[in-house]
Order: C-alpha cells, then structure tokens, then sequence
C-alpha cells in the first residue's frame, strides 16, 4: 500500500463506510488490526488484509495444508464466519456483541467496546446471560457456514452426527485436530492413541444427552471483554454445540472471577450432574487446535486433558 494510500481511504474503499482515520494497532494470525473513527466520530475495531505484507492468506493456506494460491477464498470464509457468527449470537439478545459494521472479502468492521472492569457483579451478569445465550439453541449441531477457530478451519457440517453430540464431538471436533497435531510433530503415535480412547469412549463419557445449545465456541477469557458492568462475546467460532464447551474454555485460561459465572449460571440455567468432571473433555479440542498452531509445547497439556477425561 503506497503513502498516498492511507489504511483509512483502503478500508473506506473496500466496505462502503465513511472512515475518516484508520491507524494499524498490531496483528494476530496474519491479520492487520486496525482502530477506526468513522466520519461521525464513532469508533470501531477492524480486522484486515491489507495490501502488501504481512497477509493472512499465506498463514490460513499454510495452517490448513492448503495450496497458497486458495488463501483469497479462505481469508473471505474467515470474515465471513466470525460475521455470521456475531450476528447469530446477537440474534439469541442474551450476551452483547459488537455490531457488524461492513464485512467483505478482505475486511471485517465491527463497533468499538469501551473497556471496563471485570467486576464480581458483572461476572455474575454474565454467567446469567451466557445461560440464556445456549438456552437460545440452534438447529442442530454445527453451523451452516464454514467455521474457523484462529487461523485453523473449523469443521460445521452435519451429516449423519448432527443430532448426537458425542459422534459430532469426535468427528468434526476431535479426530481432525488430532491428526493435524500428530502429522506436524507436535503429539508423538502414542499421545494420538490416547486420545483416541478417549474418541473410543465418548459415549460414556459424554454425559447426560442434552439438544445443541447456540454457544461462541472460542468462549477463552480473552475473547470475553467487560464494558459497561457486563461482559461481551468477541471473536466467536459460534455453532450449535454442547453448552459445557464454552464453560470448560472459560476454564482453560482462567476467566475473572469464574466462580460467580458459574453462579450466574447456574440460578439461571442448572447445569447437568457431573458437567466439572467433563471439563477437560472439553478442552481436549482447544488444546488439541494449540497443538496443531504452536506445537509440543501443548503435548503435556493434551495429555493431561485425555487422562483426565478417561478417569471422569
């Protein structure tokens, strides 16, 4: 992008909005981030390719093992997905979501959430509202647009394991991270085996069956921001999914005061008998996805997440 290009005219270009200044605050998985004030004075957050390097093409095509030449198609799917997945959570008018702005092949604008604290209180609020967010539902189990969790693509089709949970769990969720984590060296033969007795497993593990729940899907602490004494729901992998999925990711990194989410939770929609001995069944498929991005450092993690799924 030349000088007299400016970030601000590009994106103003590319989505239809007035932008009056854009100023590039950092990247993650290949992408530009961008802070934006329209022509108004309102503020907003946009997600980037913009011209020259880096792109996130290259880093899609090389996480997914696809040709480079198909990055332009998987960037547009990235936007596309967390689009349609902010619109679909907002629709459940449960956890708040930033608006989307404008989404095109190349960009993604959505409004600004001015920061705030993470109170006792607005955890409460928030572990109420994440309740109502899965008692929403979905359809089925999955999503009927094409899913992404960081830079990695994210199976939402639903064939014959659409309606039962565990079958999905392992076949869209489980077993395809496992081999991307095993090709790429980051698990060893026998770490991939003990997974796959927990695969093995999954019926007596899975818990009581429970119908799909409308849940973020990428529900870590930092895709969780507090604004105005209640928490919102950032950069979702959104689909029909089990609703414990989103706590136990709350979990993993520690989330604020986790133990009056679980509270607001709960008075609003029980959870089921034995739901914290299925936390780490769970997390086995975030983990598994750092596997697959960032390599051994995670192999302990996944091991340990097995172990303690099978002894549940």
């Amino acid at each position: 992008m030349s000088k007299s290009d400016s970030a601000a005219g590009w994106i103003g270009r590319q989505t239809g909005l007035a932008v009056r200044e854009a100023r590039v605050a950092g990247s993650q998985h290949g992408y530009q981030h961008l802070m934006i004030t329209l022509s108004g004075g309102r503020r907003a957050f946009a997600k980037a390719v913009l011209p020259g390097p880096p792109t996130v093409a290259g880093a899609l095509a090389a996480a997914s093992g696809a040709a480079a030449g198909g990055g332009g198609e998987e960037v547009a799917a990235a936007f596309a997905a967390e689009a349609n997945g902010l619109r679909w959570l907002a629709e459940a008018a449960a956890v708040p979501v930033p608006e989307v702005l404008a989404v095109t092949p190349s960009a993604l604008v959505i409004s600004m959430i001015p920061p705030g604290t993470p109170t006792p209180e607005a955890a409460f609020g928030f572990g109420a509202d994440l309740a109502r967010l899965h008692a929403a539902g979905a359809d089925r189990f999955g999503a009927p647009w094409r899913g992404f969790i960081a830079s990695l693509p994210l199976d939402n089709g639903g064939g014959a394991d659409a309606t039962d949970w565990p079958q999905w769990y392992v076949t869209r969720r489980l077993l395809p991270y496992l081999r991307l984590a095993v090709d790429t060296g980051a698990l060893t033969a026998e770490d991939g085996r003990l997974v796959e007795a927990v695969a093995g497993r999954i019926g007596s593990l899975a818990g009581p069956a429970e119908p799909p729940s409308r849940i973020h899907g990428d529900c870590w602490a930092g895709n969780v921001l507090w604004s105005g004494g209640r928490g919102w729901l950032i950069d979702p992998a959104a689909h029909g999914g089990h609703r414990e999925t989103d706590l136990a990711m709350l979990d993993l990194f520690g989330a604020p005061s986790l133990d009056r989410i679980i509270a607001g939770y709960h008075d609003t929609v029980p959870l089921a008998v034995g739901w914290r001995s299925r936390i780490p069944l769970h997390q086995l498929h975030p983990l598994l996805v750092h596997a697959g991005l960032f390599g051994a450092a995670y192999r302990e993690a996944v091991r340990s997440a097995a172990r303690a799924a099978l002894s549940g």
